[in-house]
């Protein structure tokens, strides 16, 4: 049970860090038009998504499963001013499927705005939508958000797995940052983040078991936090996980005495936002990482018993 311990500290560390942080997801309604509205979007949806993982395994502690709901209520009622500022977002950028993106995990957790999924209904019947360019697995995963959301994707998910990297299952010692996110980023829409393992055809599983041990050794001994975070969450999704014992001591060493995980080596320095900038998503990984892991431990134990 010690690895499970350390597991579920590395989670509870991050959500209180993200708490006591939630006011660095912020939106900024008067950025430069070169930069985008949207760009500071992201992390936002991403909170939610990870809250929505936290309460579905249901692994959390009481305090850890509060402040969760806090930080999405939080999120949906002052970041987002009740979904007005998607709405904002989808009349700056009409096609954009970035609102939609967000939308989705918090409508998931029982917040609506209407008039984002009007325009989630009318941008799916055009061409525009499914013509819009993006990267293979972002295509997946918009495919995977419509279906979640109860609209026929747009390609179909079987289609455009098969233009991702990952689908290909092409030579690993070619996995380096962005390919290495790319196969990070397919399995969590295959899966659904984790909540279907089974999504995962049975030749990716096979090729994600053979490589992804040493993926993790190579990224933990380059100390790369955020990505060795990432591949953490992907050996949980897999049908029989690892739990490497090395991999997630090393991870939770990396983890600072209030919660932040660094995404390379040690913290970054500069002012509070862009050390909250830097450093956001790999918590919020780790966060992902520690509910998804503590759970396939605890059901290992049970069958164990």
């Amino acid at each position: 049970m010690t690895e499970t311990r350390l597991m579920h500290r590395v989670g509870v560390a991050a959500i209180e860090w993200l708490w006591t942080h939630r006011d660095g997801f912020r939106l900024e309604p008067d950025v430069d038009p070169e930069v985008g509205f949207l760009e500071r979007f992201k992390p936002v949806g991403e909170l939610a998504l990870i809250c929505k993982v936290l309460f579905r395994e249901g692994v959390a502690g009481s305090k850890q499963a509060r402040l969760a709901r806090q930080l999405v209520d939080h999120m949906w009622r002052e970041t987002l001013q009740g979904g007005q500022m998607l709405v904002c977002g989808q009349r700056t950028e009409p096609i954009s499927p970035i609102p939609f993106e967000v939308y989705l995990p918090f409508r998931e957790l029982g917040y609506r705005r209407p008039e984002v999924e009007r325009a989630a209904v009318l941008n799916h019947r055009l061409d525009s939508w499914a013509a819009f360019a993006m990267t293979p697995t972002r295509r997946l995963g918009l495919s995977a958000f419509q279906r979640r959301f109860g609209l026929q994707p747009r390609p179909p998910e079987a289609a455009a797995l098969e233009t991702t990297w990952l689908a290909r299952t092409p030579e690993p010692w070619t996995v380096e940052g962005h390919i290495a996110y790319d196969v990070t980023h397919t399995v969590f829409h295959l899966t659904d983040w984790g909540e279907h393992p089974d999504g995962l055809p049975p030749r990716i599983a096979d090729y994600l078991t053979e490589w992804l041990p040493v993926w993790i050794d190579d990224w933990l001994d380059l100390q790369r936090w955020d990505l060795l975070g990432e591949l953490l969450v992907v050996d949980a999704c897999l049908p029989r996980p690892s739990l490497d014992a090395r991999a997630w001591q090393g991870f939770a060493d990396a983890q600072q005495p209030d919660g932040a995980m660094p995404a390379v080596r040690t913290m970054p320095e500069g002012s509070a936002e862009e050390v909250f900038d830097i450093v956001y998503h790999p918590t919020l990984v780790a966060a992902f990482a520690s509910v998804l892991a503590t759970s396939r431990a605890l059901t290992e134990l049970a069958h164990a018993s």
